[in-house]
């Protein structure tokens, strides 16, 4: 039998490594990449402790290929380097996977057999499906990673997904085409950005149950530091999925009830304010019809948008996209041809 595009071959994924402070456990990454992979791709993002050069020196691998940045540009940055250069070789799936052994390389054909079969086209991992596989996460770090859920499910329109901070991805090539990397956060808000677009481009992502891995190795990424960040990012890609999906790309009754439902309750709530803070400035009462004028419009404007939340739920993509696309060309990856991207 001929090996199709899809068949999980060892010339079907490449992995890509962006290193950090990561050092020797790069190393023993490397070495746990099975056959099933046809190129790796380790990306020195100016690592202060010279991870590439130390790759470079010591790894005998040959798929190894070792790309180095001039400038940290976070690991958005070195991960989209390293996309770059997997989409120049003929692999169907990209893998992302930390350098710091944090995640099981063993677990590659796992994580891309829903791609290769053609019922995803983006599988990231989840420490948080199997009971108890949390149990070595820092306290801060799980209770950060519990609420940036809830704020990337209404970001992203992925209302069925969990841990969207989860590093361990992969992505099939002809998806990635479609994306417009330069528009792609390049530091740690990466990954949940990255859900937002593919939402846009309404791509099926699905997840993979693995443990948390830590091993007393420190974390980089400071729940403190990024919060702000990742609360802006969010509600900015909130209100543009928001306005593409329901008002540009599509206009359905879910439309129709998010355009009453903000002005209801925004006239409910301004106009009830109003005149409680009249009321108790002149020391008077609220009639039943002024009850009644702020009340009738915010209980409508509630049941209008829990309509609309309930139909964004339901509405996630559910059929694969890649087997749809047309198939990349090697010439055309030479050449730098490129498709419309998404306006967003």
């Amino acid at each position: 039998m001929t090996p199709t595009p899809d068949t999980p071959t060892s010339r079907a994924i490449a992995v890509v490594i962006p290193c950090y402070r990561s050092g020797e456990l790069a190393l023993d990454v490397i070495r746990r990449v099975g056959p099933e992979v046809g190129w790796i791709f380790v990306v020195d993002d100016c690592c202060p402790v010279q991870t590439g050069q130390t790759v470079s020196k010591h790894s005998t691998d040959p798929r190894v290929s070792v790309l180095f940045h001039r400038e940290n540009q976070g690991v958005g940055g070195a991960v989209i380097t390293g996309y770059v250069a997997a989409m120049k070789t003929g692999a169907s799936v990209v893998v992302k996977i930390d350098g710091d052994g944090q995640m099981a390389p063993e677990r590659i054909p796992q994580l891309c057999s829903p791609i290769l079969s053609g019922q995803a086209d983006y599988v990231k991992g989840n420490r948080f499906h199997i009971a108890g596989g949390v149990a070595a996460m820092p306290p801060l770090r799980l209770i950060g990673n519990v609420a940036l859920s809830f704020i990337t499910k209404a970001s992203s329109g992925y209302w069925q997904l969990f841990d969207p901070t989860n590093g361990y991805t992969a992505i099939h090539t002809r998806v990635l085409a479609e994306l417009d990397t330069e528009k792609i956060a390049k530091r740690y808000f990466f990954e949940s950005d990255m859900l937002f677009r593919l939402n846009l481009l309404r791509a099926v992502v699905s997840e993979m149950p693995m443990k948390a891995a830590y091993d007393g190795e420190p974390s980089s990424l400071s729940p403190m530091k990024v919060i702000a960040p990742f609360l802006k990012g969010n509600t900015r890609n909130f209100f543009k999925r928001v306005l593409y999906r329901y008002f540009v790309s599509d206009f359905s009754l879910a439309s129709l009830e998010l355009l009453c439902a903000i002005p209801l309750l925004a006239f409910g709530i301004l106009y009830g304010a109003e005149h409680l803070l009249s009321n108790r400035i002149s020391g008077g009462m609220a009639s039943a019809g002024t009850v009644m004028a702020s009340a009738l419009p915010i209980i409508l404007g509630f049941q209008l948008l829990l309509s609309w939340l309930n139909y964004d739920v339901s509405s996630q993509p559910t059929q694969a996209l890649h087997p749809q696309l047309p198939p990349l060309m090697d010439d055309a990856r030479q050449q730098g041809e490129q498709r419309p991207q998404a306006p967003l």
